[in-house]
Parts: C-alpha cells; structure tokens; sequence
C-alpha cells in the first residue's frame, strides 16, 4: 500500500515511522519546511516539500497513491484557514483527477463539540462552533466528507489533546503550577495519546472506515483533576482556581470513543499514566 502523509509534525512524523515499519507500506511524507527533508527521510521513502495550496504540488504528491492521511496542524491561531481549510479544498479538488486514492484520514479536532457544560457528546451531536477557527475546523470536515463516494472513504478522526513523548503534560502545563485559574476548574477535558493516535490512524486505513469517530481517551478529567495529578506527580505547587473570573476555555464537553472501540480499536493507553 502506497500512503501519502499531508503534514509532518508530531502526529506525521510519527505515524509515517510506523507504517514504514510495515513491510506493505511504502510512504510519502511532506513538510511545508525545506529544512526537515533530512529527518523525514529517515521515516519515509519519499519526502516531499509542499504547500497545502499549491494544487500542483499536491496532485504531484498523490500520483499512484492509495491513501491519503491528512495531518496538518497550523503553528499559529492567525493560520488556522490556509493550514486546514485551503490544504482540505485543494485536497479534494485533486482527488477527482488520482482515482487509485481510495481513503482520506483526517487528523481533526473535538473542539467542534464547544462548550456543552460538560455534558457528553458522541459522533451524532451537532457541532457546537465556540470560535471563527473552531467553524474553519467544522467547515474542514465538511469539505472533505462531501468528497466521499463508492470508491473513495474519507474517514474524519476528531482528536483530543495530544500527548506523549516530547510532549508530556507536564511540560504543556508546567507554567500553569502555583498559579491563580479562572473559574472552579470543573470544564472536562479529553486527552489521546500519541499511541492511540498512530494506532487510530492505521486501524482507520486497514479497516477502511469511513464518517467520523472520536479519538480520545476512556476518561474524561476536569481541569482541576488533571492539573492536580500533574502537579502532585512531580512535587509542584498546585493550581488554585478563581471563581469570580470566568474560565475563558471555549471546549467542555465529555467526548465518547465508543464507536470507534465498537469497530473494534483497543486503546493502547485508555486512561492517562503518564503526567
């Protein structure tokens, strides 16, 4: 199977040493970054040095591939637009001229649920848009389902935060130890970890799923319980919380990953251990 990787970063980087382990898989990884062609050919057997707009260099990347795994991240809050949305629509403008592409995965996000006073959601709950990136995200997915037809599968993974090596809790929340939080601290959060989103991506290509299915943990902490354990974990001072300021935090909401563990995923890491 020949895999093309859109996106590179530590989502990308790691699935695409994955399945190069595979000795079915032949890989395509790119980058929008000239300088990291060095290190993702020691993941990939191809690399390519792409932006998610230029529809030349895309339809170039795509040319014989079987699947396609889409796994942008925008550096910045200001590039949320030209990182997913152009990347998704030029994406699909291509896939109607490379039909041996028969599967689009899509790294997206849970914070199209927004806040739903922490109560739970599933794959059928309707978006509930907190911001003008969290509608780029939502109008992402949609771009990309709307491609879907009998010989192509666009699968949509909504991720939860991501952690894991280089990227523990504890490093994301350090800053955070001995300081004032707005609010109680009761917002619930959803985590995966980079395992499971490897594992979830190579499960949704071997089993050629399609539609969206949430990729988080079994548990759902409180902000207050997950900083508590990460400070408890490594000798620091805990957070205190400040209800008279209002929590500015746009996502919370108890995301369910029953249906992917119905179609049969086993998490790896189902509950955090590591902080």
């Amino acid at each position: 199977m020949k895999v093309a990787i859109v996106g590179c970063g530590y989502v990308g980087t790691a699935t695409a040493k994955h399945l190069r382990g595979k000795s079915d898989c032949t890989v395509t990884a790119t980058t929008t970054t000239a300088t990291r062609v060095v290190e993702l050919e020691g993941v990939a057997q191809r690399v390519a040095v792409v932006k998610g707009n230029d529809k030349d260099a895309i339809a170039s990347v795509l040319q014989e591939q079987d699947a396609v795994m889409l796994c942008v991240g925008a550096p910045n809050p200001h590039t949320y637009r030209e990182s997913y949305l152009d990347t998704a629509t030029t994406l699909v403008s291509v896939l109607q001229e490379t039909p041996t592409v028969k599967q689009v995965i899509y790294t997206g996000s849970y914070s199209v649920y927004g806040d739903r006073q922490g109560e739970f959601v599933n794959e059928e709950s309707p978006v509930k848009l907190a911001n003008p990136n969290g509608e780029i995200m939502a109008e992402t997915e949609r771009v990309l389902l709307a491609a879907s037809s009998p010989t192509l599968h666009v699968c949509i993974l909504r991720l939860g935060g991501i952690y894991g090596p280089g990227r523990e809790l504890v490093k994301i929340f350090r800053g955070w130890a001995g300081n004032t939080r707005p609010g109680g601290g009761e917002d619930v959060t959803n985590w995966v970890h980079l395992d499971d989103v490897v594992g979830g991506l190579t499960f949704a290509l071997e089993n050629r799923l399609q539609g969206i299915y949430n990729l988080v943990g079994d548990v759902s902490l409180s902000s207050r319980e997950l900083l508590d354990r990460i400070f408890e974990t490594h000798n620091l001072p805990k957070a205190s919380w400040d209800k008279s300021v209002t929590s500015v935090r746009p996502y919370n909401a108890r995301v369910s990953n029953q249906k992917i563990k119905a179609a049969g995923y086993q998490f790896i890491h189902p509950e955090i251990r590591e902080y």
